[in-house]
């Protein structure tokens, strides 16, 4: 049989961090490689309650259908940890998706058509690019600095070319973890709204933060509708729930409905209600707070093996919060070649250049230490830093340098 798939699927790729996951589910492989939350943090417990007091209250109304929107007491509760985050809306402003990574398919199929330009940050977030590619995007990315993207390349560029909207990750990025300055934020929307062009703000790691202080969301000072924000409980309670939202002005979250309502209908009837009920009944900002803490030992603890196994010519992030930090090598290394070799060592960690829109990164490696123990964090750590050098050195030896 011949099949004629779209047209659209000749750049689709698979997720190389999906793939990679198989190649870690040996339970001899240390991985910093996926973006998993612990889940030895998951309020279990207090979850198994909040099903067992839903399924009293609500019976078999729990597991029909329900309003595409989203369950109105579950965005009363999102409404409450926006105005906490400086957002000021009402439950009418907010749409409840099967995660964030819904929200960032949903805004696609709203805003895309085949040839449109994207910008976003470089490097920037692996699943939103495999997402704006099924769209047949044409992405242009915008050059960074440690405080993510540069003002003045903004407008530059925004002058030049038409774009849709532009895709970021102000709080603790993926993959680099760096955090946006709230004057940053400020001239990023400043420019926005003279060139006309919608901000995606991507915030799933915002409530992540184990060091500094919280800088309001790009959408806290928008009063012209020109930013969406997405979010997501995966971090904060569970990902198991794919329960995330979306905040937009009533034009476009209209719109969103209607590609969601063709979607899926609406996300699961079921687990907004448990959600919502275990906000109501269960003290998370205490849960969070025990995961702040706990991510944070996790990051001191990574930095402090780097600093101690890795070599002078590798250099890393050192994010205030979330769950990632990103390793420069050395010029002539391929974290790609890198991965082989680590993963016949029993550790894994995630390749840049799948970050890259328009490619380069070869050098660059993601590292996760949310889903590692602290000694297991040493030993990987320890056995990631021997792999480097080896590959260093064979790297140099070949290339005529040593």
């Amino acid at each position: 049989m011949e099949y004629r798939f779209a047209a659209r699927m000749s750049v689709m790729k698979p997720s190389s961090i999906r793939e990679m996951l198989k190649l870690t589910e040996r339970p001899e492989v240390i991985s910093f490689a996926g973006g998993l939350p612990a889940p030895e943090l998951f309020p279990v417990e207090d979850i198994r309650i909040a099903a067992e007091r839903t399924l009293q209250e609500f019976g078999s109304k729990a597991l029909q259908y329900g309003v595409s929107e989203g369950i109105a007491p579950l965005r009363e509760k999102i409404a409450e940890e926006m105005l906490s985050r400086g957002v000021e809306c009402g439950r009418d402003d907010i749409l409840i998706t099967t995660g964030s990574q819904q929200a960032i398919d949903l805004v696609g199929k709203v805003f895309l058509n085949s040839g449109d330009c994207i910008f976003t940050e470089n490097p920037t977030y692996l699943a939103a690019i495999q997402s704006f590619q099924c769209f047949q995007a044409d992405f242009v990315p915008i050059p960074t600095d440690d405080q993510g993207i540069i003002p003045e390349k903004f407008d530059e560029t925004a002058g030049h070319r038409h774009a849709k909207f532009v895709y970021m990750i102000p709080n603790f990025q993926n993959p680099t973890g760096r955090t946006m300055p709230i004057e940053r934020r400020k001239k990023l929307y400043e420019i926005a709204v003279k060139r006309n062009l919608v901000i995606i703000e991507d915030d799933p790691y915002g409530r992540l933060r184990y060091r500094g202080t919280h800088i309001p969301p790009i959408k806290s000072f928008d009063r012209t509708g020109h930013v969406l924000y997405i979010s997501t409980f995966s971090k904060t309670v569970s990902p198991g729930f794919r329960t995330g939202w979306i905040v937009a002005p009533k034009e476009i979250r209209d719109r969103l409905i209607i590609t969601k309502q063709a979607a899926d209908l609406h996300t699961s009837s079921l687990d907004q209600l448990i959600l919502e009920r275990y906000l109501r009944d269960f003290d998370n900002r205490s849960h969070v707070e025990k995961v702040r803490e706990a991510y944070g030992e996790r990051y001191v603890a990574m930095n402090a093996a780097l600093k101690e196994h890795m070599g002078a010519n590798w250099s890393w992030t050192h994010p205030e919060g979330g769950m990632f930090l990103w390793v420069k090598g050395p010029q002539g290394i391929d974290t790609k070649n890198l991965f082989s070799r680590a993963i016949a060592h029993n550790v894994a960690f995630v390749p840049g250049a799948d970050f890259f829109p328009d490619g380069g990164g070869i050098n660059y490696m993601r590292l996760n230490f949310s889903n590692s123990t602290i000694p297991t964090i040493r030993e990987g750590i320890s056995r990631l830093a021997e792999i480097c050098a080896k590959e260093y050195a064979e790297t140099m030896t070949n290339e005529g340098k040593i």
